[in-house]
C-alpha cells in the first residue's frame, strides 16, 4: 500500500456527485444513471482511506471525478436540448397537447 498521501489529498467529489445527479434528473434523464454510479464512487473514497487503501481511494475518486464529468454533460446537453426545444415553440405545442387531452375527457 502507498501510504505517502496524507488522506485529506484524496477528494471524494460527493457534492459535485450530488448536484450533477440533481440538475441532470432536472434537465436529461440518462444523468440519473450515470449520476447514481458518480454517488456510488464518490462515497467508497472515505471508507477505503478509513481502512488504508490509499490506492483504492484514489482510484475511486477518479472513477467518481470521471462519472460526475459525464453526468455534467449530459447535464449540459440536456439544457442545450431544452432550450432549443422551447426557443422553436416547443412550450405552444405542449400546451395545444395539454388542451387536447383536456378535451377528450
Amino acid at each position: 500500500m502507498n501510504t505517502s498521501v496524507a488522506p485529506g489529498n484524496i477528494p471524494n467529489h460527493m457534492v459535485w456527485a450530488i448536484v450533477s445527479t440533481v440538475l441532470g434528473l432536472c434537465l436529461c434523464c440518462p444523468a440519473l444513471g450515470t449520476g447514481i454510479v458518480a454517488i456510488v464512487f464518490a462515497s467508497k473514497v472515505n471508507n477505503l482511506l478509513n481502512q488504508g487503501d490509499i490506492d483504492g481511494a484514489r482510484q475511486a475518486s477518479n472513477n467518481a471525478k470521471t462519472w460526475c464529468m459525464v453526468t455534467t454533460g449530459l447535464a449540459v446537453l440536456g439544457l442545450i436540448i431544452n432550450i432549443v426545444y422551447f426557443s422553436m415553440g416547443g412550450f405552444a405545442s405542449y400546451m395545444e397537447a395539454m388542451q387536447q387531452m383536456q378535451q377528450m375527457r
